[in-house]
């Protein structure tokens, strides 16, 4: 892992200097090009494209394959912090979709204390939580997450379901 991290990084300097010798060639169109060349392998060392090409699959619901890429990423514990509670987000949704919801709590878990990055996709792991203690028949924890995704989603994205929720752990 940390081979490839310095393997990107060098590829990056070396693009951004030949980026700068176009530029002292007066070639300023291709040192513009390839300024931008540099930006899109520079990104590749904070995110990482097993992560994108996953969430991507998501995206198109094929959690096969989404949960094929995350099944390739060897160590997530050697991932940035956010990136590594990310990784435990998108398994944890994979895995509840395509095994069973029980088997994804700990995925939920561990995602909030490496600590997603954006309230939203606290809210959604809460949510997701709430919904797993309610299958078990935990109904004050399944209200405690309920309670805690409710403060965070500020923009309201996600308080229909968390009404149908509600309403479904009024008939437990």
């Amino acid at each position: 892992m940390w081979f490839a991290l310095y393997t990107r990084i060098a590829l990056t300097a070396a693009v951004v200097g030949l980026s700068v010798w176009q530029f002292i060639e007066g070639n300023i169109g291709n040192g513009i090009f390839i300024i931008l060349l540099a930006m899109v392998v520079s990104a590749t060392i904070f995110m990482n494209e097993m992560m994108l090409l996953a969430f991507l699959q998501m995206r198109k619901s094929n959690f096969e394959k989404a949960d094929g890429y995350l099944n390739k990423i060897k160590k997530p514990e050697l991932m940035l912090g956010s990136q590594e509670a990310y990784y435990y987000f998108l398994k944890g949704t994979i895995i509840s979709h395509i095994v069973s919801p029980g088997k994804a709590e700990s995925f939920f878990k561990k995602a909030l204390s490496k600590g997603l990055r954006f309230k939203h996709d606290q809210a959604m792991a809460k949510l997701s939580l709430a919904g797993i203690a309610a299958t078990r028949r935990r109904k004050r924890e399944a209200l405690n997450w309920l309670n805690e995704a409710k403060k965070l989603d500020d923009k309201k994205m996600l308080s229909d379901q968390i009404k149908m929720m509600k309403q479904q752990l009024g008939r437990i």
